[in-house]
């Protein structure tokens, strides 16, 4: 069942990445949280602990969904087509 999950939440960032919805990286995804502009918080599981805590943080301030992937900052650059780590993608507010 955790495959489906991580599945689930790859193929939501593929579909939004098509639509240009996304943010990476740490300082343009926390810049967009301040200002509220952010729906959900993709954190990779190799994310630095700082990032990780900073970034709750704000979801309890700002409300909004933060999902742990499965994946390493490595494997998400590559599923977002970058030719480098990502370790933080927020979804912007539709």
């Amino acid at each position: 069942m955790a495959k489906k999950k991580k599945e689930s939440n790859v193929d939501e960032i593929k579909k939004n990445l098509e639509k240009g919805n996304l943010i990476f990286g740490t300082q343009m995804t926390m810049k967009s949280l301040k200002l509220g502009n952010i729906e959900k918080v993709f954190v990779t599981k190799n994310c630095p602990a700082e990032v990780k805590k900073d970034v709750m943080s704000y979801s309890n301030i700002g409300k909004f969904e933060v999902v742990e992937l499965e994946s390493t900052n490595e494997e998400l650059g590559v599923i977002c087509k970058k030719p480098f780590s990502i370790s933080v993608i927020g979804l912007l507010r539709g």
